[in-house]
């Protein structure tokens, strides 16, 4: 299958955003969502998930990064494989690989406003930490935007893309998801979502021309899980919140 491009999928086009006017639960990821990737923060949360695959099995950089990423590919999170294969402890997992500097991410008063102008609750969704959300968005300038986090351990450390996962964040929070959007910057994260009657929003790097690198992320999947593209949520979010007259 041939990977989704923004060669392919313009995110500057003119789009009908009239499909957002019924919207009452809007969901965003966190990492490389609500902050662009080239803010570079969760290359931080790589490096310390590395770290802690080599102390933990004794392995060298090279063979740690391979295992971290076929747990990431099969499991949907390191932390699911280790748990499975490793027992690990998921709440020292979590402290280790969240103990990172959160200062390079910047005030974003565009998203932030935008957000606010959107109807309904907003909610974030991420297979990280509590903690380390409130602390991603306290350095975006909006701690308090948000109704709540569903974070990886609300989630009982089973990760996005499991279905069971989407269905407990669901039940937990009285979501329609026929009156839902999901913004994510992964593609797979999005089937789930659209196949439950959500609107789907995929959020991708500016300047790039191929979406992801890994061949495996888009294994079994159809495009048409995803219904908008952008590689500016701000300006995405506030042409959402024009087009229905928020």
């Amino acid at each position: 299958m041939k990977p989704l491009t923004v060669e392919a999928v313009d995110p500057h086009a003119p789009q009908d955003l009239g499909a957002f006017r019924n919207v009452r639960a809007w969901i965003f990821d966190l990492d490389n969502t609500l902050y662009p990737r080239e803010t570079d923060l969760f290359r931080q949360v790589d490096q310390r998930i590395r770290t802690f695959v080599q102390n933990l099995l004794g392995v060298d950089e090279a063979e740690a990064q391979r295992i971290q990423k076929s747990f990431y590919r099969d499991h949907g999170t390191t932390l699911r494989g280790l748990m499975l294969n490793h027992q690990v402890d998921p709440d020292a997992f979590l402290e280790f690989v969240h103990d990172i500097d959160h200062s390079v991410v910047r005030p974003d008063p565009v998203l932030g406003a935008a957000i606010l102008r959107l109807p309904g609750k907003k909610y974030i969704f991420t297979n990280g930490s509590r903690r380390h959300a409130e602390k991603v968005a306290a350095r975006l300038g909006f701690p308090e935007h948000f109704e709540d986090i569903f974070d990886i351990a609300a989630a009982n450390l089973v990760p996005k893309p499991e279905r069971e996962t989407y269905d407990r964040f669901v039940a937990r929070f009285g979501v329609d998801p026929a009156q839902a959007a999901m913004f994510e910057d992964l593609a797979r994260n999005l089937v789930v979502p659209k196949a439950v009657g959500m609107r789907t929003v995929l959020v991708v790097p500016p300047g790039t021309r191929e979406v992801f690198h890994g061949e495996w992320e888009f294994e079994g999947r159809d495009d048409d899980h995803v219904d908008y593209v952008t590689d500016d949520l701000g300006r995405f979010v506030g042409e959402i919140a024009g087009a229905i007259g928020a």
